[in-house]
């Protein structure tokens, strides 16, 4: 029996999953259905989160999203909801996800495991737009910190197949600093996009050692090889001179 578009679809993309499941330390997924229409999708790595209105914004290690393939898929958008905490400009309080210019005009040629990248650039501010935000306070908040550069995690979701050897470990949360009260503030240029203004740190060096001169050797005169030495202007009470040599007595 020939497949519809549809089916075929649903089967090519869980296929992608698990090929991106292979190739990545941070991603790994649960799928339900025969194809799967519903997915659970966790990512391990540095985003954000904040406990609430007055609280601290932390690093987050484990990130959960519900993807839900409608009736529709691929015609239409896939149905996003965002599980665990997170502190985003693009994605609500309540779980919802902006994907840009996806969400208005989707594309149906963008496949699941395309779909996770763009998740996970997200979660690592890769990816971000301040100025359209879902999370006003977070949009706020990216355009003034100076306390984590961006991106919050180096790797891309493919780690392993880009030769990333070993995870970042999963005790990265408890180490992290926190940060209460206002931030300093500084412009926002090149924030955009993973871009962080703080930039890199002076390297701080030690100035170069002055060079050492040679040892100068003190030049010994001969009374017999020069001219002679001039006599001193005053003679001492207690010298006498014979021969044109001076005797101190």
């Amino acid at each position: 029996m020939r497949q519809s578009p549809r089916l075929r679809r649903l089967r090519s993309d869980h296929k992608a999953l698990q090929s991106l499941a292979n190739e990545s330390s941070i991603f790994s997924f649960n799928a339900h259905g025969d194809p799967p229409e519903l997915y659970v999708i966790r990512f391990a790595g540095r985003g954000l989160f904040k406990s609430d209105m007055l609280g601290d914004v932390q690093l987050q290690n484990l990130h959960e999203v519900h993807i839900r393939l409608g009736a529709a898929y691929p015609r239409m958008m896939p149905e996003l909801a965002w599980k665990s905490p997170i502190f985003h400009p693009n994605i609500s309080a309540s779980g919802v996800v902006c994907l840009g210019g996806y969400g208005t005009y989707w594309v149906p040629s963008l496949t699941l495991d395309e779909l996770c990248v763009m998740l996970w650039d997200m979660i690592r501010y890769e990816n971000y737009d301040e100025t359209s935000p879902y999370n006003r306070e977070a949009a706020g908040w990216i355009k003034n910190q100076i306390h984590y550069r961006l991106p919050l995690d180096p790797r891309p979701l493919r780690d392993r197949k880009a030769g990333y050897a070993e995870p970042i470990a999963a005790d990265i949360v408890a180490d992290a600093p926190k940060f209460k009260g206002k931030v300093k503030k500084e412009s926002s240029a090149g924030n955009r996009r993973g871009r962080s203004s703080a930039g890199t740190p002076p390297v701080r060096t030690e100035p170069a050692p002055r060079p050492v001169p040679p040892p100068v050797e003190p030049e010994v005169i001969f009374l017999d090889d020069g001219p002679s030495l001039p006599r001193p202007a005053t003679v001492p009470a207690q010298a006498r001179e014979e021969g044109g040599i001076v005797f101190i007595e």
